[in-house]
């Protein structure tokens, strides 16, 4: 009669709003990974890893062969493939890449060129933080071999 549910794994909050913003005329190389909400109204070119939720505004432009969140909104061009647990692809968005999601959603207008799988559930894995080296090693204590005077 009193018994307790079945215990569920804790999934951690998602970030549904925006909270960094690469501006128009930003281009940018490299690779996006953590925690939050970006917005890319420039170019952008290089991997995206984010737990939480992915902007490409109107003037966005972006090159991500792949491109991993958990909500991912589309209103300008992306060429790459997709894995995220919502995707949105506004009237003036444009998607070149393969889609892998949970929730689909396109306004008239909108354009994916590519193949879409929808999955009941999907449980991303961010491979990255697993492996992230420490930020600013060079600011930890010194190995304790180093700290003994001879």
């Amino acid at each position: 009669m009193f018994r307790k549910p079945p215990s569920q794994p804790i999934k951690p909050p998602t970030m549904e709003r925006v909270t960094s913003v690469l501006g128009p005329g930003i281009i940018w190389k490299g690779n996006l990974r953590g925690s939050g909400g970006i917005r890319i109204e420039g170019t952008f070119e290089g991997e995206i890893a984010i737990r939480g939720l992915v902007v490409i505004g109107e003037t966005g432009r972006v090159t991500c062969p792949n491109l991993q969140a958990n909500t991912v909104i589309v209103a300008g061009l992306l060429k790459g493939n997709v894995t995220a647990e919502k995707l949105e692809i506004r009237s003036t968005g444009r998607v070149w890449g393969d889609v892998l999601t949970g929730a689909f959603a396109t306004e008239e207008g909108g354009f994916l060129r590519g193949q879409i799988r929808m999955e009941e559930q999907m449980e991303l894995t961010f491979e990255q933080e697993k492996n992230q080296p420490e930020a600013f090693p060079e600011m930890q204590s010194p190995p304790e071999s180093q700290t003994k005077e001879s």
